[in-house]
């Protein structure tokens, strides 16, 4: 039989622990003493394991109940893998006849525990007689395995990209993800096995917003600011995408709020697909010209022919 090893005590926490305070001392612990955080320490990764034991019993309701029962005899011979019966009729035969607090160790083994309990109790009414042939009710089987979620955090580029990223959970734990290419937000990927119970732990994907694009569905968009001369006379620029920089032809006489459509250039949709980019016009003036911008300026008003407000004159 294994020592008798005090889970509360491992965790630091009081027995009158409730679920939170327990999550928050094992979080705690779990940082302190995580692999990645002490390499080639034997002492941390021993401790760190004490910690994943102890929270694994503590954290679930059935087995936290059965150790707090059993105490030091809860391993032996097959405790830990049985279920403290629920039935509220079992549990008082069961006090009535072998009381409160039971001694374990006059038993030899788990089975010679159960063959006298079998003897003395049967569902039904007044179950404590002896049966040769009873019929006994199986009690459940709690499933400690829980799935879990977490938030992963991604910048557009990384989920235009796809590829591995390692991620740190709040249990102190690092995993490496392997990203499809597009993930959006509220996407959410399945690691099987890997929630810190057991069960499944599913990353819930949330986009980064970006100093420049915005994501429309699979479309991305941007706004591209030119000259008012650049505006007049048309230009070919050099604009970012998600995929590296092209070059972009603005056409003569465009017209702030113009969007202009760089095909395929947005977010994936699958593997061989894309969205479009589109580009928003924007017509910027200088705050603080040059002399020579200046007199330049001043030249082209005296001798353009063209009224912004001549539709403005004829509403009149």
């Amino acid at each position: 039989m294994q020592n008798f090893r005090n889970y509360y005590d491992i965790l630091g926490v009081p027995k009158s622990a409730d679920t939170e305070e327990i999550k928050r001392a094992y979080r705690r612990l779990a940082r302190k003493y995580h692999p990645d955080l002490n390499p080639n320490d034997k002492v941390a990764e021993e401790k760190f394991k004490d910690i994943g034991e102890a929270y694994e019993v503590l954290s679930d309701e059935a087995k936290r109940k059965q150790y707090d029962q059993f105490g030091q005899y809860w391993k032996q011979g097959g405790f830990q893998s049985r279920s403290t019966p629920r039935s509220d009729g079992w549990a008082n035969d069961f006090e009535r006849d072998f009381g409160p607090e039971i001694d374990f160790s006059q038993y030899s083994d788990f089975q010679e525990f159960v063959d006298q309990l079998l003897g003395r109790f049967r569902t039904g009414a007044g179950g404590s007689s002896y049966d040769p042939e009873p019929s006994y009710r199986q009690p459940p089987r709690p499933n400690p395995r829980r799935d879990s979620e977490a938030i992963l955090e991604l910048p557009l580029e990384r989920a235009y990209l796809g590829g591995r990223e390692r991620i740190r959970l709040e249990d102190g734990r690092s995993l490496e993800v392997n990203l499809p290419a597009g993930v959006l937000s509220g996407q959410r990927i399945r690691l099987k096995g890997q929630s810190a119970s057991g069960g499944d732990l599913y990353l819930k994907i949330i986009l980064k917003p970006h100093p420049f694009f915005t994501l429309d569905g699979y479309d991305v968009r941007c706004q591209l600011p030119i000259s008012p001369s650049e505006s007049v006379l048309g230009v070919q620029v050099e604009i970012p995408t998600l995929n590296g920089t092209v070059k972009l032809n603005i056409p003569p006489g465009v017209k702030s709020g113009q969007q202009l459509r760089l095909a395929g250039k947005g977010f994936p949709k699958d593997s061989r697909s894309y969205g479009d980019q589109y580009v928003e016009v924007v017509i910027v003036v200088p705050k603080n010209p040059t002399l020579k911008e200046r007199e330049l300026y001043e030249q082209l008003l005296r001798i353009q022919s063209f009224d912004p407000r001549e539709n403005l004159l004829r509403a009149r």
